[in-house]
């Protein structure tokens, strides 16, 4: 399906150490960049004793005349949220073990990969400027569909089978 509007997001990676006999360390999303140019690989942004923020990628955030719902959905929440996907990536040449693949607005497309569970679902406050963006594609291109609640079809018990005598085994 191809997007009707789209808007380059960069993705703040935050990788925290943590207290765990497990792993050391976690990594959250904790931001976007609306806007951001291209990478060619992750930046070093902020860092302090136990954290590090790093921008690991820009993706493009596309808007879809379909899921105008979902968008609805998400403006509605407070605050709104940008949801950023992370999968695992052994293959990465930074070492990090981790990449982000996909930014949405539909809160219907982040709850179908949060009921996957392969992938990690993070959600960002959605900047000011993202929230007027979407809202402006809602109005132009939502249509409101009216619920139609299907009607069952009448059951005559005599074509079923109900009220003919029974059959006899031999």
């Amino acid at each position: 399906m191809k997007p009707l509007e789209s808007m380059s997001m960069g993705v703040v990676l935050e990788r925290r150490e943590i207290d765990n006999p497990w792993q050391d360390h976690a990594w959250s999303a904790v931001a976007v960049l609306p806007g951001a140019a291209e990478t060619a690989g992750w930046r070093d942004l902020d860092h302090g004793d136990r954290w590090a923020r790093f921008h690991a990628a820009t993706l493009p955030l596309e808007l879809h005349r379909s899921d105008t719902e979902a968008y609805r959905v998400n403006l509605s929440d407070d605050p709104p949220r940008i949801y950023v996907l992370l999968r695992d990536d052994d293959e990465d040449d930074n070492g990090h073990g981790i990449a982000p693949f996909l930014v949405t607005v539909s809160a219907y497309e982040a709850q179908d990969y949060m009921d996957s569970g392969e992938e990690v679902v993070e959600g960002v406050p959605m900047p000011d400027a993202v929230i007027a963006w979407v809202q402006a594609f809602i109005d132009k291109y939502h249509v409101d569909v009216p619920f139609k609640k299907r009607k069952r079809d009448r059951l005559d018990p005599d074509k079923v089978g109900f009220g003919r005598p029974p059959v006899k085994a031999d």
